[in-house]
């Protein structure tokens, strides 16, 4: 399925890329999630992988001029392993992307989500082997190419990043930095994603590759509008904020592919 042609379509894709963006604007994380598993409720959820692609690639470009040049060095260095296997899960991610069933992706997509809720919340504490990253062994080279193939994968195939997201919370970086950081795994993932989406012939047509780009300009504003409401708002609210928005989303997703609503 494409994206519908109606001015009704319009207006929904605007205000899900402006919610998203704002989001991570405030959050330092979510858009890729956030914006992929609305979009998923109104389309296909293998369109909704694709056309978010660009203003994901938009969105980190803005959002990586955060960091210093001693930080972006700093980061890369410290985060290279990571990145570099990220980089090959997501290709191998976005092979198989066209080949996956609608209403099991949408259910996968559900779970994927639900499954961050679950363990970003920290009102009930759950077992240490689900959060490798807060671990000596975790973060050493070895384990990030580990995590960062297997999460790559996932965010080729899904957006869902946030498997990544969690990983590098683990390292108890200021938020500023968080957020570059971040914004600098993506930002690389996203030029990756850009130039095979054209090899694997991901877009369905040239309608949705056009408009795709077109979506980077609410993603980017949204992002700006995240940011400025960022000193203005508590960690604790940000979170409960994008949680509960994950959370109604997820089971939008799991129910809409299970046939439910």
């Amino acid at each position: 399925m494409i994206l519908p042609a109606s001015w009704t379509m319009v207006v929904i894709v605007t205000a899900i890329v402006l919610v998203a963006g704002a989001t991570n604007g405030l959050a330092g994380f979510g858009f890729a999630v956030v914006g992929t598993m609305a979009l998923a409720t109104v389309i296909d959820p293998a369109t909704a992988v694709v056309f978010m692609i660009l203003p994901i690639l938009a969105v980190n470009v803005s959002l990586v001029r955060d960091l210093s040049r001693r930080e972006l060095r700093t980061c890369s260095q410290r985060f290279g392993p990571l990145i570099a296997a990220a980089l090959v899960g997501t290709v191998v991610g976005m092979a198989v992307l066209d080949r996956l069933p609608e209403a099991p992706l949408r259910v996968g997509l559900g779970l994927l989500t639900l499954g961050f809720v679950a363990t970003a919340q920290q009102r009930v504490p759950l077992p240490g082997w689900v959060s490798v990253g807060n671990s000596d062994l975790g973060k050493t080279p070895l384990a990030m190419v580990g995590i960062g193939g297997v999460s790559g994968a996932l965010f080729g195939g899904t957006n869902v990043g946030v498997q990544l997201v969690a990983y590098l919370r683990s390292f108890d970086l200021s938020h500023s930095v968080f957020v570059g950081v971040v914004a600098l795994v993506f930002l690389g993932l996203s030029v990756t994603r850009v130039a095979f989406a054209g090899v694997f012939g991901l877009y369905p047509s040239a309608v949705v590759a056009g408009t795709s780009v077109l979506a980077a300009v609410p993603a980017v504003a949204g992002v700006a509008v995240g940011k400025r409401l960022r000193t203005a708002v508590s960690d604790r609210v940000r979170r409960a904020a994008v949680l509960t928005l994950l959370s109604v989303i997820g089971i939008r997703l799991v129910a809409s592919g299970l046939g439910i609503v």
